[in-house]
């Protein structure tokens, strides 16, 4: 028995759990089922029914259908013709029932506060209300309300099925401009109505004129026929008859004077003030034409000045950066060749170190083969010296044999030859003796080879001695 009765009570409260996990949802809400879904949609949207929420894999929410007032105050919106224009408006919105909009409110506004909703929809009312101002005149704007109204509405309710909203409803207040423009224009209806007004008075008092005219015509035709049956009636009668014409004409020609003048006067007032709405209109229109102009002219002239200060800025940083970059190039060339010539230098250092070395640490051996190594190149500077002589034309008087038993010919070309430094004197020069094996020896004087040549007697004969053949 107690086992059937827990089942009992397991069976009561799992049916009161079903029970309470179906929800109904009111006329005036949205119920959100979220989580687990059919149809792989992210949430599913039931308006006037109910739905069973499975625990754990699904949830709900309400989404709130009450309308939202949001006050819209349009300020300086630019208009088609480039005038500012306020547009103070109030727009009234609610989330949409509508099967598709419903799920675009499920997915961007459940959870959201009415505040951040109203920050939302009055974004967006903002955003398309300026446009549809632009893409409109002003004076299709004052004058045709409902293609305002209804291109507001269309334009705006698109933006706001977006996010699952619907525009209820908009009121648009008053609308005014900057430049008075919208005023003017009705300051000059009003003209225009006034006018006619007064025009159709006029109309009516001239045509009371006219029937006035004809009535006193008639008088006198009718007078003047019972004068004429009055005629054979007594001089008296006769005499107070045309003293009374007298003085009716009289009369009716004061009453006819004062209405042309007063016609005269009402026609002068009447385009007075027609000329005075003209006017105020032909202000409102000058500086109607003096926004656009400034519109047309100073905004793009700014616009090129912009564009040619940066253009100019940016001239001006490519030149900094060439200029660098052009310094660089000069500091990097000047390192590559000090670094270059300190390699050659180095290198020049090294293989003069490895000469001395070679020659045994003795400097005067190590000159001696630098001296070998060059000693080809130095005779053949000694030989070019006189090889490219071009001698044109050479007279020589010979009387025969000299002192020494040589001819002048000959003494003309040692003479030649003798004019060339010899290596014993280029090496006197430089401070250096010539090597024994290199000096030669002089046949006419035996004696002389075997001692050292000084370097003082080199230089005191280098200009008598004449050139040896091996030198």
């Amino acid at each position: 028995m107690l086992g059937i009765g827990f089942a009992i009570l397991f069976v009561f409260i799992l049916i009161i759990s079903f029970i309470r996990r179906y929800k109904r949802c009111p006329s005036d809400r949205i119920l959100v089922v979220y989580g687990k879904v059919s149809g792989g949609h992210s949430a599913k949207c039931i308006h006037g029914g109910a739905a069973f929420i499975w625990p754990v894999v699904q949830d709900y929410e309400y989404l709130d259908l009450t309308p939202i007032s949001i006050e819209v105050n349009l300020v300086n919106a630019l208009s088609k013709q480039n005038i500012r224009v306020n547009v103070p408006s109030r727009f009234t919105i609610g989330i949409s029932t509508e099967p598709g909009v419903m799920q675009n409110a499920a997915e961007r506004l459940l959870g959201q506060g009415l505040q951040e909703v109203q920050d939302l929809a009055k974004e967006i009312i903002f955003g398309q209300l300026r446009l549809v101002v632009a893409s409109m005149d002003i004076e299709e704007i004052n004058s045709d309300r409902d293609k305002f109204l209804s291109n507001i509405s269309r334009s705006v309710e698109t933006e706001l099925k977006k996010v699952g909203l619907k525009l209820i409803n908009v009121n648009i207040t008053d609308i005014h401009d900057e430049s008075g423009y919208i005023d003017a224009l009705g300051k000059e209806a009003a003209a225009h109505a006034i006018n006619e007004a007064r025009k159709s008075v006029a109309e009516k008092n001239r045509d009371g004129s006219i029937g006035e005219a004809n009535a006193v015509q008639d008088q006198r035709t009718q007078v003047a026929a019972a004068n004429a049956k009055a005629v054979d009636g007594e001089n008296t009668a006769k005499i107070e008859v045309a003293n009374s014409n007298a003085e009716r004409r009289q009369r009716e020609a004061e009453a006819e004077r004062l209405a042309i003048a007063s016609e005269k006067v009402q026609a002068a007032k009447a385009l007075e003030e027609s000329y005075a709405a003209e006017r105020e209109a032909e202000v409102a229109r000058a500086e109607r034409e003096r926004s656009s102009q400034m519109a047309d002219i100073i905004v793009p002239a700014e616009i090129d000045k912009n564009k040619v200060e940066i253009d100019a800025e940016a001239e001006a940083e490519m030149i900094r950066r060439r200029a660098k970059g052009e310094a660089d190039a000069i500091l990097f060339k000047a390192q590559a060749e000090a670094q270059g010539l300190f390699e050659v230098l180095t290198k020049q250092a090294q293989g003069l170190d490895e000469i001395v070395k070679a020659a045994g640490d003795d400097p005067k051996d190590a000159v001696l083969l630098l001296i070998a190594d060059k000693l080809p190149e130095l005779v053949k500077l000694q030989a070019e010296a006189i090889k490219n002589i071009k001698i044109d034309k050479v007279t020589v008087w010979d009387s025969g044999k000299s002192k020494d038993g040589k001819t002048s010919t000959a003494n003309f070309l040692s003479g030649m030859y003798q004019s060339v430094p010899p290596l014993q004197e280029m090496f006197n020069m430089a401070g250096m003796n010539l090597p024994e094996y290199l000096k030669g020896k002089d046949p006419e004087n035996p004696a002389e080879n075997n001692e050292e040549t000084k370097p003082e007697k080199s230089q005191k004969s280098g200009g008598d001695e004449e050139p040896q053949a091996d030198a």
